[in-house]
């Protein structure tokens, strides 16, 4: 491996991390303040520390004779359309965290990648057999995770499940308009997009307070500033170093260090919701991480 794709890698690695702990910053902060709150601040707050990053780029771009691109009909409507299906899964997401542990949300959600291939089905595409396999074992893991011995269900889980068909709309509209557009510029603007539709949301239908808001500034900070603007920046930058396969295998690591941090933190004491998983739930975690990766491991060519 040479020294560049090891440079992208540990990148991606690090914004894997990055993204697994935020699912604790978000159960933390909807102790406090209301989903619509906590993601309407965070995601305008990703967008804020996006714009220098757009702004150094452009500089970089201008004095190596690269055309930057300004904002345009198609940049526009992507920022809106992307941010729209983003405040939905996030908001839901965010939500469904209020009844259920950041480590399960974050295997859940993981889900996205393997209902992306699926969705592929109604376009006529033919699913391959590595995915239908994966559909069976993320099927048995779900059912570890989230259906106890009295065949009920976690209305948390639920929600959360929800947002991973939301998040998978969102990967293939980003997938749509991220080769016509500034891949940086469409995350700024979907990342005001979804801020501004949940904080109108809270300022016609719920009561905001500034106390509490500052109780969870930490948590906020934590999921605007690194989770939305420095993980997306690292995202950018290791996935020009690394090849697909191996970028997408460890940004879903994402979801074993939620489960990690979950672990380790309710044993340093920390309370969070739903407590530390049992063995049923981390059995269904191994299943739904084997389906993940199984599903993006690239397709074997049988002429080499």
């Amino acid at each position: 491996m040479n020294k560049q794709k090891m440079k992208g890698n540990f990148l991606l690695l690090i914004t894997a991390f990055v993204w697994g702990v935020s699912f604790i910053s978000q159960s933390k902060g909807v102790e406090t303040i209301s989903p619509c709150a906590f993601n309407g601040i965070r995601s305008v707050l990703g967008g804020l520390v996006l714009l220098p990053v757009i702004a150094v780029t452009d500089i970089i771009r201008k004095r190596k004779g690269i055309e930057v691109q300004k904002l345009n009909k198609k940049l526009v409507a992507g920022g809106i359309i992307c941010g729209a299906l983003l405040c939905a899964a996030s908001t839901v997401q965010t939500a469904g965290m209020v009844y259920t542990s950041p480590g399960k949300a974050g295997f859940i959600t993981a889900l996205y990648m393997i209902i992306v291939p699926i969705i592929g089905l109604l376009t006529g595409k033919r699913p391959r057999p590595a995915i239908l396999l994966a559909v069976l074992i993320a099927t048995a893991g779900l059912y570890l995770m989230c259906i106890d011995s009295k065949l009920t269900i976690n209305k948390g889980d639920v929600m959360v499940l929800v947002c991973a068909f939301l998040f998978a709309g969102h990967i293939l509209a980003i997938d749509y308009f991220s080769p016509r557009v500034d891949g940086v510029k469409l995350a700024c603007l979907q990342f005001f997009v979804c801020g501004i539709i949940n904080l109108i949301w809270v300022l016609l239908f719920e009561n905001p307070q500034l106390e509490p808001i500052l109780g969870c500034s930490i948590a906020i900070g934590y999921s605007g500033i690194m989770s939305c603007g420095v993980a997306y920046t690292l995202q950018i930058v290791g996935q020009k170093y690394t090849d697909p396969t191996s970028a997408s295998i460890l940004m879903s690591l994402e979801s074993v260090f939620a489960v990690l941090a979950t672990v380790v933190l309710v044993a340093c004491g920390w309370e969070l919701t739903g407590g530390a998983l049992t063995a049923r739930e981390i059995t269904g975690c191994v299943l739904m991480f084997a389906a993940i990766i199984l599903v993006q491991l690239p397709e074997t060519n049988d002429k080499k």
